[in-house]
């Protein structure tokens, strides 16, 4: 049996792969500092029902305390380092505490890691690191010009676990993510916003013209990459994108399709840092991990117009 340390467990990523990593016999260590940036009471939610599994072990703690990890890694055989502060626009608000939360977090991390002699790390970075765009799909040797607080705190994590990697032996699988949705995804996230308000009758806001595109990524298959980084023999990095790539606009007339609105779509001034396109080349993560994405896009919107569907009517 293996015993995995999860940073930001109880977040909406991090838990979908605790519930994966359970159900798989393993035990799984969680830490989380439960940050106000949205309702504690949906972090909580997500881990309520490992709470009474004998292999399921939560700590409140905090990864800018290097004593906080270092207390949660007794005879842990992996970390998968899903704590941050996301979020590309409140990282052109709040760029300090990103930069500090993701960069000396993940130094904290790295560290723990390193005296502990835990040799294996899954870490969790995203396509805002691409930035500017020189060709699309992006691939893994595309520039990395990032336009945002957020995308340069990651890159700098990426670098940094390289540097461990090099120096000290630990093997590290960065993920990078492209834009992941789904069950228990964070309240400020668009598609979770464009959901609920086309539920609601609410107009839906846009930023921009609509055009801006995305790689969109279900959360399962965002989950599988993880378990199967876990089993990867190196240090490396992977795009992991759901191959939906959609406009703006395009999507949110599928979520008010799906929900039978009839809200409206309206346009907002643009915001700074947003990138106008992804669109992620899985080829290498399909050759070396064995991850393809499995969710198409109208199945996936379909699920999660259905999980809030459910959610809703047992409050």
């Amino acid at each position: 049996m293996n015993s995995i340390l999860i940073t930001g467990g109880a977040g909406f990523i991090g838990s979908h792969i605790c519930d994966r990593l359970l159900k798989e016999g393993n035990a799984v260590n969680v830490i989380d500092n439960f940050d106000r940036f949205y309702d504690l009471q949906i972090k909580k939610s997500n881990v309520a029902n490992n709470l009474k599994n004998p292999k399921f072990k939560l700590t409140e703690g905090d990864i800018m305390n290097i004593k906080d990890i270092e207390s949660v890694t007794k005879d842990v055989d992996a970390i998968i380092h899903e704590a941050a502060q996301p979020g590309v626009r409140i990282s052109v608000e709040l760029p300090v505490k990103t930069t500090d939360v993701n960069i000396i977090g993940t130094l904290n991390v790295l560290e723990t890691a390193r005296k502990k002699d835990i040799s294996k790390i899954v870490f969790a970075s995203s396509s805002s690191v691409y930035g500017k765009i020189q060709y699309l799909p992006f691939d893994e040797e595309h520039p990395t010009q990032p336009i945002s607080p957020y995308g340069a705190s990651k890159l700098a994590c990426e670098h940094y676990c390289k540097v461990f990697s090099q120096v000290y032996g630990l093997k590290i699988v960065t993920l990078r993510y492209f834009t992941v949705y789904g069950p228990r995804m964070r309240p400020d996230l668009a598609i979770n916003k464009f959901m609920h308000k086309a539920i609601k009758g609410e107009d839906l806001e846009i930023y921009g013209d609509g055009k801006k595109t995305r790689d969109i990524t279900y959360i399962e298959d965002a989950t599988e990459a993880n378990i199967l980084a876990l089993k990867y023999n190196g240090t490396d990095t992977f795009n992991i994108g759901g191959g939906n790539k959609i406009s703006i606009e395009e999507l949110s007339e599928k979520i008010l399709k799906i929900t039978k609105s009839k809200s409206k779509i309206i346009t907002k001034e643009n915001v700074k840092g947003d990138v106008e396109h992804t669109g992620a080349d899985n080829k290498k993560a399909g050759a070396r991990l064995g991850w393809n994405p499995k969710v198409k896009i109208d199945d996936g919107l379909k699920r999660y117009y259905e999980w809030i569907v459910r959610s809703i009517n047992c409050k």
